[in-house]
């Protein structure tokens, strides 16, 4: 179920006082979050955050199309590494 409407999207507020930050000062660098639950919001639009998996950050660029989506769709917190092939599967 998602969020009320009357409630508006969750944003981390310590979060979004990083981004107003790096507008004013013209700062490029990405803002590392934990925050994968945090909505993304018009404002974030053009930086670039390094969202934690659980593992590792991982590098994501928001663009336009990912308004409205949360900041952990972005960052998969797990790793397909493939089925496992019939080669392996005749040598047992």
């Amino acid at each position: 179920m998602g969020r009320s409407v009357k409630k508006g999207p969750y944003v981390d507020a310590k979060l979004l006082r990083k981004v107003m930050r790096a507008r004013d000062s013209g700062n490029r660098e990405p803002i590392r979050t934990w925050r994968r639950e945090c909505t993304i919001i018009p404002e974030f639009v053009g930086f670039y955050f390094e969202v934690h998996n659980g593992n590792k950050f991982l590098k994501v660029f928001v663009t336009e199309d990912m308004v409205g989506h949360k900041l952990g769709e972005f960052s998969p917190t797990r790793i397909f590494k493939g089925h496992s092939s019939r080669k392996t599967e005749e040598k047992k």
